[in-house]
């Protein structure tokens, strides 16, 4: 700005009247298109000062902003507007003392509106001079900035509370790696299993956690390049401590990437398994030695006694194999109820998050612009996202566990579609596909939990959606045979190839059938419902050619 708006003044005065300092509080000397412009702006608070600070001009956008009337301020201190404790700093001076010797002066900060209340603003102000290079006063720009702050914060607040969380983990070693595959971040854990602080190996190079032959070998880099190409590696290998020991180590890394799908890193999870390596060779040897005891003694020994060492072996046999089932199941129950905890973790601040986005996006806070809307929503989608990815996760543990429980009753296949097919067509609608159901009589029932059903059915279309091109065909029909009945959900999408048709069945694993984007989720879907399939005694498969589409079957008992 090169000049500060000015106050209307009487049209037949015959001269200006000047303010303090010289800056003119009349319309002379200034365009009607150059006053009309500012008085017209509401977004922003533009005002004049005079060299000392008193308010000489007052827009609607300050009047908006601030809650005073033009009246009430002209002529005020503009340090009406800071907090007490900027007033006693002599803030508002020294902001006039930059922006007069540098000629300009930008902040962000709390200011104060007439009514107490307080919002984060943008400041600019600008020293306006006369001709001869003399400061006649100061030209300010305010603008609020008080929902994008709170939004700041409250993911601020999200992200704090889920690096606390990994910071806690002691059992796992947790890094992040930048993408050259330099270490960004290490947990409690890791400082742990490998014995370094954060502050001596951050920004050191992954391979300093790998032994000399596996650095030569290119291994590090091999190992990003896989996770990067495959969305995941895992293996079980030696991995090097600071004091130079080796353990063996369980190691996942996976990829992270931006919401446009860049990739910016790697989330690497490191576990010891040292221990249990050991204890295995431990029994392996001692099973070894016994056996070999064992078969020298048979040899001398009359058949009754090698009948009675034999019964002997077995029921010791009997009770290891029982001790290691019991370890297992309480290994499950462990599993389980750290998934619970991690789940209860996690989903408290996503949960957070979508009621603060949710809030935004009400207009609780103001109204959105189009950019703050599409970021509330993107903020919702990627909370969205992740709770998914975190449910997915917990049922399978408890599918895992043996911990589900199946309501078994005769229900008609027809009623389960008509549940389905409507949560789908909207899907297909979206994308313009051709969504087709095929008629199943009303009177075919299968002897099946019917919640259970409807989850593999919603998998499978949700899939053969997403998969699908626009323009393509998506159906859903079923048929009866020999005692079963087969529900099929056809696609014309991308396919799958032959080589990868068991592959999807298996946990956490992704085909990646993505279309033109990177595949979402977890990978637990397929393997979920097939388990489920085949715990009420039927079967999930798939017959699929690439580019051409997929046909997934769903068998089950007719009732």
């Amino acid at each position: 700005m090169n000049d500060a708006p000015p106050q209307s003044a009487d049209p037949n005065a015959s001269g200006e009247k000047n303010a303090p300092g010289g800056l003119s509080a009349t319309p002379s000397g200034l365009s009607d298109l150059y006053r009309l412009l500012v008085e017209s702006v509401r977004d922003y608070a533009i005002f004049a000062l005079d060299p000392q600070g008193h308010v000489l001009s007052w827009n609607p956008g300050a009047e908006r902003f601030k809650g005073y009337k033009a009246h009430e301020i002209l002529g005020k201190h503009f340090s009406i507007f800071y907090p007490q404790e900027k007033i006693d700093e002599r803030f508002p001076w020294k902001e006039l003392e930059v922006a007069g010797r540098e000629g300009r002066f930008e902040d962000e900060g709390w200011r104060v509106r007439k009514d107490g209340t307080q919002f984060w603003a943008n400041v600019v102000i600008t020293a306006l001079r006369d001709a001869t290079g003399q400061l006649v006063g100061f030209a300010k720009v305010t603008r609020d900035l008080t929902d994008r702050r709170r939004a700041e914060e409250a993911l601020r607040v999200s992200e704090e509370h889920f690096r606390l969380l990994v910071e806690a983990v002691r059992d796992y070693g947790i890094i992040m790696l930048d993408p050259d595959g330099r270490i960004a971040s290490w947990n409690e854990g890791a400082e742990r299993v490998m014995g370094y602080t954060a502050a001596e190996i951050v920004g050191q190079p992954l391979a300093t956690l790998y032994p000399a032959e596996d650095v030569a070998a290119g291994k590090p880099e091999r190992e990003l390049e896989i996770a990067a190409r495959e969305r995941r590696f895992e293996e079980e290998a030696w991995r090097l401590r600071k004091d130079g020991s080796r353990f063996w180590a369980s190691v996942v890394v996976t990829p992270v990437e931006n919401h446009e799908g860049a990739l910016i890193g790697f989330a690497k999870v490191t576990r010891d398994l040292t221990e249990r390596r050991e204890a295995g060779e431990r029994a392996l040897a001692a099973a070894r030695r016994i056996a070999a005891e064992e078969a020298a003694r048979s040899a001398a020994e009359a058949q009754a006694s090698e009948l009675r060492t034999l019964a002997d072996r077995l029921r010791e046999q009997t009770e290891e194999l029982e001790r290691r089932n019991r370890e297992a199941e309480e290994a499950n129950r462990a599993k389980l109820d750290f998934l619970r905890a991690m789940s209860h973790e996690l989903r408290t601040p996503l949960n957070a998050i979508g009621g603060y986005a949710e809030l935004l996006a009400l207009g609780v806070r103001g109204a959105l612009n189009g950019a703050q809307t599409d970021d509330v929503e993107r903020i919702r989608r990627s909370q969205r996202h992740l709770l998914g990815i975190i449910n997915d996760i917990l049922n399978f543990a408890r599918l895992d566990a043996g911990q589900l429980t199946y309501d078994l009753v005769d229900v008609p296949v027809a009623d389960m579609l008509d549940d389905v097919v409507p949560m789908i067509e909207p899907q297909a609608s979206l994308k313009a596909i051709h969504f087709g159901l095929e008629p199943c009589p009303r009177t075919l029932r299968v002897h099946a939990d019917r919640a259970k059903v409807e989850q593999i059915l919603l998998n499978l279309l949700s899939n053969a959606v997403k998969f699908t091109l626009p323009d393509g065909n998506v159906s859903v029909g079923c048929e009866a045979h020999d005692g079963v009945v087969t529900i099929a959900v056809r696609d014309t999408g991308v396919g799958i190839p032959a080589d990868k048709l068991e592959a999807i069945f298996e946990p956490f694993v992704q085909v990646g059938r993505s279309l033109a984007r990177p595949t979402e989720g977890t990978g637990l879907g397929l393997a979920i419902s097939r388990e489920l399939a085949r715990a009420m005694r039927g079967d999930l498969t798939v017959r699929s050619v690439e580019g051409r589409g997929s046909a997934f079957e769903l068998t089950l008992p007719r009732a």
